[in-house]
């Protein structure tokens, strides 16, 4: 069975976007993104909401870009090759290859998925996140700490979510950065 796995860049006082919306200072450097790269190489499904999907679309062409050094070219491949659904009510139509629109997230559809694909599935922003939380199929979290405090915005974990995580592994960057990998453990529901 395929894991489900929850991966975000995040500062350290827990938001994945600062108040005005912005992540400018989550932006991983050479060696982090070369990290990230290895993690997403095995991925065959991300799942996000809409606005995930928007902040993603730029690398439907990084490849073709002269400017894009080859760990950022790299990562568009890898992404270019997996498989995306991206749910929300108000899109339309995606411009982007191998992307599907599912209006409402089900969470057996997503269980199905799991048992039959040969790939992992990833699901992208906290708010899909809590969905897939809620219905206890997230497997496991990957989260990289930006070693900045932001003061507020968008929060890593939506409310309502309560979950023990199991820490499987750690890594520290040359850019103060933090890679935390854990397991979910038993889910409970506040």
């Amino acid at each position: 069975m395929a894991k489900l796995i929850y991966s975000a860049i995040a500062s350290l006082d827990c938001y994945v976007a600062d108040e005005y919306g912005t992540f400018d200072w989550a932006v991983p450097d050479e060696e982090v993104h070369t990290f990230i790269n290895d993690l997403e190489r095995p991925i065959g499904t991300y799942l996000y909401g809409r606005r995930m999907y928007e902040v993603m679309l730029g690398w439907e062409t990084a490849d073709t870009r002269a400017d894009q050094p080859p760990f950022m070219r790299d990562f568009a491949g890898i992404w270019q090759a997996a498989d995306k659904i991206v749910y929300s009510r108000t899109l339309e139509t995606v411009s982007t290859a191998r992307t599907r629109i599912e209006r409402d997230f089900d969470p057996e559809a997503v269980r199905e998925m799991k048992t039959s694909a040969e790939r992992d599935l990833t699901v992208g922003g906290p708010e899909l996140a809590a969905q897939a939380f809620k219905a206890d199929l997230i497997d496991e979290c990957h989260l990289f700490v930006a070693p900045i405090v932001v003061g507020g915005g968008k929060q890593l974990f939506s409310d309502h979510v309560r979950v023990t995580l199991e820490l499987l592994d750690e890594r520290r960057f040359g850019n103060g950065m933090v890679h935390l990998r854990y397991r979910s453990s038993r889910r409970l529901l506040v």
